[in-house]
């Protein structure tokens, strides 16, 4: 087993409970940890036998652009389409990340992280 991990992958998105975040968006970063057993990867150097990180950043892409009140929805999609996709995927995180979240105070960022 193995672990591909792709790593702050900055996105502007919609997403949150407010009314103004649905207007003005916010900048995410998303964090995708795949497990897998890359064995016939390393032997055949071919992205065949692997988990293509540009399909990875895409399916991110494409559900980071559908909005919710929720990241833990996003997330959960992204999980959802990642498993239907990357078909050697054993197990997957994924984090997203809200920066400077619209809260009473002084917040850097905001993140959910999902293990299926």
């Amino acid at each position: 087993m193995g672990k591909i991990q792709i790593e702050g992958i900055r996105l502007y998105a919609y997403h949150g409970c407010l009314l103004e975040e649905a207007k003005i968006g916010a900048n995410y970063l998303v964090d995708v940890h795949l497990e897998a057993d890359f064995l016939k990867a390393e032997i055949s150097d071919s992205l065949a036998d692997t988990v293509d990180y540009v399909m990875v950043y895409e399916i991110v892409k494409k559900e980071m652009a559908i909005r919710s009140n929720l990241i833990e929805h996003v997330a959960r999609r992204i999980i959802k389409q990642l498993y239907h996709t990357a078909k050697k995927a054993k197990k997957i995180e994924v984090r997203v990340t809200k920066l400077n979240p619209p809260m009473n105070g002084n917040i850097e960022k905001v993140s959910v992280l999902v293990i299926e």
